[in-house]
């Protein structure tokens, strides 16, 4: 029998009963294709490879990430809790030491899904992965964690809520916001005033082939990984950088992915997109179980790659050198202009969101405590064309006496005030979370 060098778990949910829409991208039968080449290749008869029972997560776990306007019934389904459970579940098997790695297979995805939640966004209602990293940081005492995502979408929604952390290293790779959804994801977007240069932004152009993507990795990805050491690493699995997928327009491969996931080695994967359902989504999937197994994948590869795969081309070859080599300077050589911030200053940051789904837009003002000791409390005043007006105060988990403090005011002068129609407390220092 077959042996996988390194212990997986994987967990399937491929949400038969949710869909945007019968037509929609991000349909039904997304991970069908998946399951049954799985089944095919015999991967779930490998020795070491281990599938996992999914299990809903509960409101007390989304209510770690997130502010739902008006409620977390309001802007989820079964679906979406189960998919967030399928995740909680990978993780355990990892942190109970079954399993080596485990990779989440499962939709809906969420990495467009920020601190705040009106409604769905780019696909995506609530964040699987914070979910799953807040989750595994109350239960298993986690503190520095990587997530590495190679969605071709800049991962907006996972940036917005680890933007303050400075124990969060988030990179994102993914097509240059100039030329798709959701048009974010620069190098100069570092991180808030106590987490600057934890967030890593590297937007490669269209057409980026196998070579850019490791190059990407091997030059920037692994060297940040090695200087930020964290206890773990996690991938938010894209799978539409393939150059067969109908809404991106790059030019990854099967056979790049599991190459890429080998090397990266992550302790966990959540899929994300990843559209073209029956041509590559199979194939890049069994890539990366292969390679998280540590099995051979050199037979790795799509019926159309002969017909359908170009080389990339020398110009965009050049322009990947010249991005990775001025984030390299940036993030690894000290090139990062840092803004100076007094001590206990409280910085504001006003944005507008639009939820591309549900066509709702939204007014965020954000107030920080600049902070040498903790990530600092925050503040975030929300308003929507759905009518609704909220008030979001966040305590993180290590937060000093002085940032609990000013949290607590702010949540406190705004329950008074009768301004908004809901304030709320996210107190992770004493895992209280409060809604008035």
């Amino acid at each position: 029998m077959l042996k996988a060098s390194r212990k997986i778990g994987l967990v399937f949910f491929p949400a038969f009963d949710w869909a945007i829409s019968p037509t929609h991208p991000e349909r039904e039968e997304r991970l069908l294709y998946t399951q049954d080449q799985v089944m095919e290749e015999g991967l779930l008869d490998v020795d070491g490879i281990i599938e996992y029972r999914v299990r809903p997560a509960t409101t007390a776990d989304i209510q770690r990430v997130h502010f739902c306007v008006p409620d977390e019934e309001a802007v989820t389904t079964e679906s979406h809790l189960i998919s967030a459970g399928g995740c909680l579940v990978a993780a355990d098997a990892v942190l109970r030491g079954e399993v080596e790695s485990a990779f989440a297979l499962v939709r809906p995805p969420g990495h467009h899904a920020m601190r705040v939640v009106h409604g769905n966004r780019g696909f995506c209602n609530i964040n699987i992965e914070a979910i799953m990293i807040e989750y595994l940081r109350d239960r298993y005492g986690i503190r520095k964690v990587a997530i590495v995502d190679t969605d071709c979408h800049h991962g907006d929604g996972t940036q917005d809520i680890y933007w303050h952390d400075p124990d969060t290293l988030f990179i994102s790779i993914h097509q240059d916001g100039r030329t798709l959804y959701p048009g974010s994801g620069f190098p100069h977007e570092a991180g808030g005033p106590n987490a600057q240069g934890a967030t890593v932004n590297i937007p490669l152009p269209p057409k980026t082939g196998e070579e850019g993507f490791l190059y990407t990795l091997e030059e920037l990805v692994m060297p940040l990984l090695e200087r930020f050491e964290p206890e773990l690493v996690i991938n938010s699995a894209g799978q539409d950088n393939h150059f067969n997928d109908p809404i991106t327009n790059m030019n990854f491969s099967a056979r790049g992915y599991a190459q890429l996931n080998a090397r990266l080695r992550p302790d966990l994967a959540v899929l994300e997109g990843g559209y073209a359902v029956e041509d590559a989504l199979p194939y890049v999937n069994l890539g990366i179980i292969m390679a998280m197994a540590g099995l051979d994948t050199s037979c790795v590869k799509e019926p159309n790659y002969d017909r359908d795969y170009r080389p990339q081309p020398p110009d965009i070859t050049m322009h990947i050198h010249r991005v990775v080599d001025e984030i390299k300077t940036l993030f690894l050589e000290g090139g990062l202009n840092k803004t100076a911030f007094t001590e206990g200053e409280i910085v504001e940051r006003n944005r507008n969101i639009f939820y591309d789904t549900d066509m709702i837009y939204e007014k965020q003002r954000e107030r920080i405590r600049a902070c040498s000791h903790c990530a600092g409390a925050l503040s975030i005043d929300s308003s929507a064309t759905t009518g609704r007006h909220i008030l979001g105060v966040h305590i993180p988990r290590d937060a000093c006496d002085l940032c609990q403090a000013t949290g607590r005011k702010w949540f406190e002068e705004a329950a008074s005030g009768g301004s908004f129609n809901q304030v709320y407390l996210q107190d992770r220092v004493r895992r209280v979370y409060e809604k008035i």
